[in-house]
Formats: structure tokens, C-alpha cells, sequence
């Protein structure tokens, strides 16, 4: 569906300028908020990507990473998962989000019962009384204290009971608060939600309107894909509210087919003061919300990422789980990681020029010493001429 005509920019912002304000915005450019921490990340990010995939670390543990350094696990974990402070539920795909964003969703568990189905699984309606029933009495528990999650040992074979689970979790009855050993612990929203956001029932053009304005303030600057994107909403959604987010309209330069202007939306408190500070060297889970877009990824940065994991393996041209390096504001090269023991051993790197090799060995280095490695093993360079340089880096 065509865009509806945008109003009049407010500014015209370079390309260089709109990176640096989209970093900022995901807090990787400037002083991180150590004191606020994980929390305070997650609110501001609005969203954080799961996934079952874990290489270094779960992406949801690389995502903080990134932004505040060698924070611990343990405390990643805390933060995410204890004292009711979050929620899991279907943004930008499967994520963590902040408690307070639960009646923010209000409209997507509506259009959930509406359809009556999750995925075009049914169910009947004595199985999901009796889990909701279970879960009232036995307080939270994963789909394998509810009777099994599988009919048999196929990925998506789901029993009944999972289903119906699932489904109250769509619809809003069930709520995910925590994980454990990677399984969701299911508890009736009504118990583990507080009283004033589990009761709150906004419309669904004040849940929009305010998503919209969330993504807005963590991308920064974002075209209407980006925005439609970031919580994968519908065009219609987000042409009905973006003129009364709070966003303001504004022109990108070089965003647009062949390097023309682009219309775009900015946060205003992006546009207030320039986008300067410290860099962050660091390399990025595939599903990190600086990049999880992934034409925004290529017109921002220059860097068309896929995730390679489920390619054959023949086919793979970066690795099955290559990270993007991002140094100096930029993208300039990927890492395929893995762990052998105390060792991270780069089973593939690929980088853009010479001079990057620094930020390179800094990057693995502290990757390393975080997920409780000692040593750095290179396996395949792209560039063979620079392992010397980067292996006396990493040695030093």
C-alpha cells in the first residue's frame, strides 16, 4: 500500500548525520548507561530478539553486551527474567519487552481472538479451560509440567496442551515472564501482570500511536519500512497514527533509490543536540536491533548481512553465525565465532580494509575474556596477509 503524502520536512539530514543518530538512538555511540543497566536498555530499545541459537551467547545476552560492555551473565539474565519487570510476547518476532509495554499490545492480543486460532492450530476449548484451570492452582509451569509440549519428536508437532498454552499466550491470558533451561514458564497474566497494566485496555489507535513514537525514539530516524518493522506492524497501522507520534518529519539524503533524498521520521530529541561521542567496537548478534532490518542494515551501513545459519553449509559465504563488526560507527567486517573449550575460535573473518585489524583484535579480545575464554584461535582469514598483524594483536 502507497504511503500517504508525507508533511513538509522539517530537516534535511546527510547520511553520515542519520547514522550517527541511529546509533546513538540504540545506544552505541556516546556513554552508555551503566546505571540503569539492562533495564534501563530494554526500555529504551522497547524490544529485544530471542533466539534459540546460541554461539558466544544467546542474542538476547549479546545485545546488552554490546551496548554496556562486559556486564554478567548472570546479572543479563536477572535483569531480563526476575521481579515481573518484563514480558515475552510477538514484536518484532519473539521478544523480551518491558512490563510496561504489556497493554501497549492490547491490540495484537485482540486481533489474536478475533482470528480464534494460533497459527491455524485449534484446539479445544475443555483443553485450554483445563490449563488455565492448572495454571491457577499450580502456579507457573513450563509446557513439559503441563503434559509434554510435543506429540512426537517432529519441531513443530505440538500437543495439545502446547497449543492451547500458546493460544492463551497469543490471546493474552498466559503470560511468559521467564525461561528456564531455554523453556518458556507460562503463569496466568492476571497473577503475574500488575493489577493496573494487566486491567489497562487501550484502543488500538493509542497502542499504535505510542509504538510507533517507541520506535521512532530507538531507531532515531527511520523511513516507514523501518518503522512498519521494528514491531512488524501493517502500513495501514502506522499511515493512521505516525503524524500524531510526536515524530517529526524530515528528508535523508542518499536514502533513496539510487542515492536520492528519502522521506523519513526523526525523534525531535535526535534532532536537538548532534550526535557525537564515543564509538562502540563490538561485534553484533544478527538479530540486534541496530541490524535486525535488514535493507536499513544495507542502506545505513553499506553491508548486506544475511543470517547463514539454516544455509547449506557448502553455500555459506561469511559462516553460520556471522557477527558484524562494528567499529568507528561503521560495519567493517564479520566474524563467524564458536567456543572450543577456553578458546573463541574465528572460524571465518572477513574484513573491509587493513586499518580495521586493531579494532578487530579488540573486539575478539574482549568477546573472549566475556563469555570466559583465555585464548583466540584464528581459523580462516580472508585475507591471509593480515594474520600476522592481527595475531600479534591478539597475542599482545
Amino acid at each position: 500500500m502507497p504511503a500517504a503524502p508525507a508533511p513538509s520536512p522539517v530537516a534535511t539530514l546527510s547520511a553520515d548525520e542519520a547514522r550517527r543518530i541511529a546509533l546513538r538512538a540504540q545506544g552505541l555511540l556516546g556513554a552508555p548507561d551503566r546505571r540503569g543497566g539492562v533495564r534501563a536498555m530494554l526500555r529504551h530499545l522497547g524490544s529485544v530478539q530471542l533466539d534459540t541459537i546460541s554461539v558466544l551467547a544467546r542474542s538476547h545476552e549479546l545485545v546488552p553486551y554490546a551496548r554496556l560492555g562486559a556486564v554478567g551473565r548472570p546479572a543479563v539474565e536477572a535483569a531480563y527474567w526476575s521481579a515481573g519487570t518484563t514480558f515475552e510476547y510477538w514484536s518484532h518476532a519473539a521478544c523480551i519487552l518491558p512490563v510496561e509495554e504489556w497493554p501497549l499490545f492490547a491490540f495484537r492480543r485482540r486481533r489474536y481472538r478475533e482470528r480464534n486460532h494460533v497459527w491455524g492450530q485449534q484446539v479445544d476449548e475443555a483443553t485450554y479451560r483445563g490449563v488455565l484451570a492448572r495454571l491457577r492452582t499450580d502456579g507457573p509451569l513450563t509446557s513439559t509440567e503441563l503434559g509434554g509440549a510435543k506429540k512426537t519428536a517432529d519441531w513443530w508437532d505440538w500437543s495439545d496442551t502446547k497449543i492451547a498454552v500458546e493460544r492463551a499466550l497469543a490471546f493474552g491470558d498466559v503470560v511468559c515472564a521467564e525461561r528456564r533451561g531455554w523453556k518458556r514458564v507460562y503463569a496466568l497474566a492476571e497473577q503475574a501482570v500488575p493489577a493496573e497494566l494487566f486491567h489497562a485496555e487501550p484502543t488500538d489507535e493509542e497502542c499504535l500511536r505510542t509504538l510507533v513514537a517507541q520506535s521512532g525514539a530507538a531507531l532515531g530516524v527511520a523511513t516507514r519500512a523501518d518503522l512498519l518493522d521494528y514491531h512488524r506492524l501493517r502500513p495501514e497501522q502506522v499511515d493512521a497514527v505516525v503524524a500524531d507520534s510526536g515524530l517529526v518529519p524530515v528528508e535523508v539524503a542518499g536514502w533513496g533509490p539510487a542515492g536520492s533524498t528519502a522521506a523519513a521520521w526523526a525523534d525531535p530529541a535526535a534532532l536537538a543536540a548532534a550526535a557525537r561521542g564515543r564509538h562502540r567496537t563490538t561485534l553484533l548478534s544478527p538479530f540486534d536491533s541496530l541490524i535486525w532490518d535488514r535493507p536499513r542494515t544495507e542502506r545505513i551501513f553499506g553491508m548486506l548481512h544475511k543470517l547463514e545459519a539454516y544455509t547449506p553449509k557448502h553455500k555459506r559465504v561469511h559462516g553460520y553465525f556471522a557477527m558484524p563488526l562494528l567499529a568507528g560507527g561503521r560495519l567493517v567486517g564479520r566474524v563467524d565465532p564458536a567456543r572450543e573449550g577456553r578458546t573463541l575460535v574465528a572460524r571465518q573473518i572477513s574484513l573491509d580494509a587493513a586499518r580495521h585489524v586493531e579494532a578487530l583484535a579488540a573486539a575478539l579480545r574482549e568477546a573472549a575474556a566475556w563469555v570466559g575464554c583465555d585464548a583466540v584461535r584464528v581459523e580462516a582469514l580472508h585475507d591471509e596477509s593480515l594474520r600476522p598483524a592481527l595475531e600479534g594483536l591478539l597475542d599482545g
